[in-house]
């Protein structure tokens, strides 16, 4: 286990306002028309904080992210800005442990909901079709196996709650939320976004199932892309060596820690269980190696 030093569970910067704390990451602003975001290394699960951080977990999500954002900019604009952590920070003590975790974006309005494509039939949507033949009331072929990939991928988008848990809505929820041609474009550019992506993984060794992505606004309305870009957090990862259907394959993101705690007497309400010892390190390796696996990268 890395030392506490090396664990950032919540961040404290005092030089700026803190203007909101989701479940992995802490937000400030910075000036009239930017934001810093401090990507901690805390894990979330089932929509619970969990009481444990995992190691450079911030760092990995982090890298991760930027290394999509570089790669994904001929598909849509995302909401980085060239402004570095330090002249964002300034003169903090504690620069070292935030800067690999952190990075300067612009301050958008963000969309109400995440989209979700998903290419495999895995965690709820697995569920679901085992329930329906469905999955979010989009009919699926008959006889698919857990873990069997889709005929072609599919968008189902949710809310995106602060708290508590995320809930699948229908595509026309969306349109009428946020009209008709935003939500065809939220679709279609999160498709786009996932078949480049799982195409790149998989070259690389790593399946992509499902992912998320989240998206906003600009002051013109354009749609840019935001938050976290499939990490381990926002996303199922699979060894493509490991893969096969009819069980839950072993993967590179939590459903590691998932299926720990659906294993304990735990009613998925805070708080939650604390982790042991193994399992951290264990889910710190996962996280590890799918850094390197996708980027070539090591910490």
């Amino acid at each position: 286990m890395k030392a506490a030093s090396e664990v950032l569970f919540e961040s404290d910067i005092h030089q700026l306002e803190r203007i909101a704390r989701g479940k992995v990451r802490d937000i400030y602003e910075v000036g009239l028309h930017d934001l810093l975001i401090v990507t901690c290394d805390r894990l979330s699960a089932f929509d619970v904080v969990l009481p444990n951080p995992i190691p450079g977990k911030g760092i990995v999500l982090n890298r991760i992210s930027n290394f999509w954002f570089d790669r994904t900019e001929h598909i849509i604009p995302n909401h980085r800005v060239e402004l570095s952590v330090a002249s964002a920070v300034g003169d903090h003590p504690e620069l070292p442990l935030l800067e690999p975790r952190s990075m300067v974006v612009k301050r958008l309005k963000p969309l109400p909901f995440e989209a979700i494509v998903r290419g495999y039939l895995a965690g709820s949507g697995w569920k679901d079709y085992q329930a329906t033949g469905s999955v979010c009331g989009i009919k699926l072929p008959s006889g698919l196996e857990q873990s069997a990939q889709l005929p072609r991928p599919i968008f189902t988008p949710s809310t995106k709650a602060d708290s508590g848990h995320d809930q699948n809505v229908s595509l026309e929820r969306l349109e009428a939320t946020i009209g008709k041609a935003l939500a065809d474009k939220v679709a279609a550019v999160s498709l786009k976004l996932y078949e480049f992506a799982a195409a790149y993984a998989r070259e690389r060794g790593i399946i992509i199932a499902d992912t998320k992505f989240e998206f906003g606004l600009d002051e013109t309305g354009s749609l840019i892309l935001i938050d976290e870009l499939l990490t381990p957090d926002s996303s199922r990862f699979w060894p493509a060596d490991k893969y096969q259907t009819g069980i839950s394959p072993p993967s590179y993101d939590k459903q590691f820690v998932r299926d720990w705690l659906e294993a304990q007497d735990w009613d998925k309400s805070p708080p939650a269980p604390e982790l042991p010892d193994e399992i951290v390190e264990k889910t710190r390796d996962r996280y590890l190696m799918a850094l390197e696996q996708l980027t070539g990268e090591r910490i």
